[in-house]
Formats: structure tokens, sequence, C-alpha cells
């Protein structure tokens, strides 16, 4: 009965490790869960078509369910271009360039991001020795339990991608799952989606449970 199964693959937020998926919980008779992990892009020039391409390969199930949470959202809709897909889950994200807030367009017009040190991720070890206070080391274990890609060539690569990403229209067979307290894509520029009362832009750590239920809904 294997083949019965609903085939789920997933795609992290951006740097972060398929581990952010740990606390979604679904039956095991009726969903085939697969989690992808980034690949570093072949050059910080490298097309976010040809990037996709690359992902779709590791796509080896038919008709699968695609689900990515932030920047992950964003590839899984560039996956499902070359892949017949039953459907497209996105997580804290956007379905279209409409849907980006103003100030990273501007930051996108301005090209102030060039200026952004994306090396601070590979110095969350050093940062730590500086966390004083229960929160503080809380956060920074978060960063290093959660963030694994560190590589600075693939951040300038990803966030180019976020603020440069030229969808104009919303894909078909969209699920948008979206938290009303997400200050990174504030919610007020989000159309269509199934709100979750005070989710942040992490709230897959800390409202999967919520968010399982809805995904097992909306598949059944």
């Amino acid at each position: 009965m294997e083949n019965l199964k609903t085939h789920i693959y997933f795609v992290p937020g951006l740097a972060a490790s398929s581990k952010i998926f740990e606390y979604l919980k679904f039956p095991k008779d009726t969903f085939e869960l697969h989690f992808l992990e980034w690949l570093l892009p072949l050059s910080e020039n490298e097309k976010i078509e040809d990037y996709a391409k690359r992902m779709a390969q590791l796509v080896t199930e038919e008709n699968p369910v695609l689900i990515g949470v932030s920047f992950g959202g964003i590839i899984v809709q560039e996956i499902s271009k070359h892949l017949n897909v039953k459907k497209i889950i996105l997580i804290s994200s956007v379905k279209n360039r409409k849907e980006l807030p103003k100030r990273l367009k501007v930051i996108q017009k301005t090209w102030v991001y060039k200026l952004f040190p994306t090396t601070y991720i590979n110095s969350v070890e050093d940062f730590s020795k500086y966390a004083f206070g229960d929160f503080a080391k809380k956060r920074v274990k978060l960063y290093k339990e959660y963030l694994s890609v560190r590589n600075s060539h693939y951040l300038n690569w990803a966030i180019y991608n976020v603020l440069n990403w030229q969808q104009k229209k919303t894909l078909k067979n969209i699920i948008h799952i979206h938290g009303t307290e997400d200050h990174v894509f504030p919610i007020k520029h989000i159309k269509n989606c199934i709100p979750i009362e005070k989710g942040t832009h992490v709230m897959i750590l800390n409202k999967a449970k919520t968010i399982s239920k809805i995904i097992a809904q909306v598949l059944n």
C-alpha cells in the first residue's frame, strides 16, 4: 500500500536545515515525508530557475506535495515549474512580488543589501561568547541549531533572489499558511491565506501542531 501514500517534500527557510520541520506530525499510514536540504549555488550568479531545476531532480516521487517555509516557499514554487505536483503549500512565505513588503522593495531598488555582511551567520559561535542571560543564550542556541548553511556565497545568492524574485502572478494550486504577527512578510500584504493567530515568521517551530493539522486537512 506504499504507493497510495501522499509524498510530501519539504524545503526549509533561508540558511535553515530541515530540522525546522521536526515538530510537524502526520499520520504515517497516509503521508511519506521527504526533507530536502539546500544545495550550494554553482555561483552567486546562478539563476533561480536553474537552481530550482537542480533541486527538482531530488524529487523522485510522482505527483508530490511541495511545502516550503519563507525563502523555501519561493523555491518550491520555482521547483513546481519543472514537475507535475499535487499541491504547493507555503508557510510564512509569499506567492508573488506584490506580497513583498515595501521596505524589501526599497532595499532591492537601492542595492543597500549589498552592504549587509552575510558572514554574520558564520560568527554565531563567536557571538555566543557575549550572550548574557537565558533569553540571549536561548536565541543563540536556536541559531546554531537551525541555521546550518553558513556559506557566504549561498547567503549572498539567497538574499539577492528573495529581493529580486520576478514572479508577478500567483501560481495555481497553492495553499498559503501565514502568521498574523509575521514581521518579515507582514500579513497585510498577503492575500488568500489561512491565518495563524499570533504566528510569527518562525511559527514552524512553535505553532507546529496547528500547522500540521491544517496541512493534513487540506490534503485529505
